[in-house]
């Protein structure tokens, strides 16, 4: 599973996943430094914006499906997506040549001397070792890429969504995303009508200045290369 840095970098900017936006801030002590609590009090204009959220209103907001919903965000992804894509098709060629080797195992074992199957299974669980090795730190690198990705635009989304609360009365937030939904989170059920996430997306787009995609462009999902199915080949 991809990390879910989009809500660790919400969490800091607004002090928490899911943000009560209070209509007064209470007294609370100085948090201890390099505590979470003393991040977030560093989140640039958090305290000053939570004291600006006087509406009633509740919403959702899908936090990782504005990001990669953006005109931004899918430009960045897709031009992610697009540089590993050397990278999975050379996963895919040692995947295939794992594969070749194993039907080799397995339509010749009854002719092959026990020396001659023996290296040939060494020979395919090498590879496959090589293989996992090779694909793990390619889903490593992706994710971290993505993550980046993911943070800088929210970085720069969280000024217009305290915005947009603001003006439309709202004063409880809450992050819909599926991590975030019960029973693994605390939103049990929302209607469409209190989620606010194509508003956020249209307000960000307007801002960023960054044009939509063309119509023919499918926006890939921040997925890392895909690791094709293994077996492990017969032993004797």
């Amino acid at each position: 599973m991809i990390k879910k840095v989009a809500h660790v970098t919400l969490a800091v900017l607004f002090g928490f996943s899911v943000f009560a936006l209070a209509q007064t801030k209470p007294a609370t002590p100085a948090p201890a430094t390099g505590s979470p609590a003393a991040a977030s009090a560093a989140a640039p204009d958090a305290p000053s914006a939570a004291a600006k959220f006087v509406g009633t209103k509740i919403g959702t907001l899908a936090v990782e499906q504005a990001v990669a919903a953006s005109n931004e965000g899918q430009r960045d992804l897709e031009a992610l997506s697009k540089k590993f894509e050397p990278k999975q098709a050379e996963l895919k060629g040692l995947n295939d040549e794992i594969d070749s080797l194993k039907k080799q195992l397995n339509t010749q074992q009854d002719k092959l001397n026990d020396e001659s199957r023996e290296k040939l299974v060494h020979q395919i669980e090498a590879k496959q070792k090589s293989f996992d090795r090779a694909a793990e730190e390619a889903k490593e690198d992706f994710q971290s890429q993505a993550g980046e990705i993911e943070n800088r635009i929210l970085t720069k989304m969280v000024p217009i969504i305290q915005k947009y609360v603001t003006d439309n009365g709202y004063g409880l937030l809450l992050d819909t995303d599926t991590a975030q939904t019960w029973p693994r989170g605390t939103v049990i059920l929302s209607g469409p009508s209190m989620d606010i996430t194509q508003q956020i997306v249209e307000a960000y787009n307007v801002q960023s200045g960054v044009a939509a995609p063309p119509p023919s462009t499918t926006p890939k999902a921040t997925k890392p290369p895909a690791k094709p199915a293994t077996s492990t080949p017969p032993k004797k």
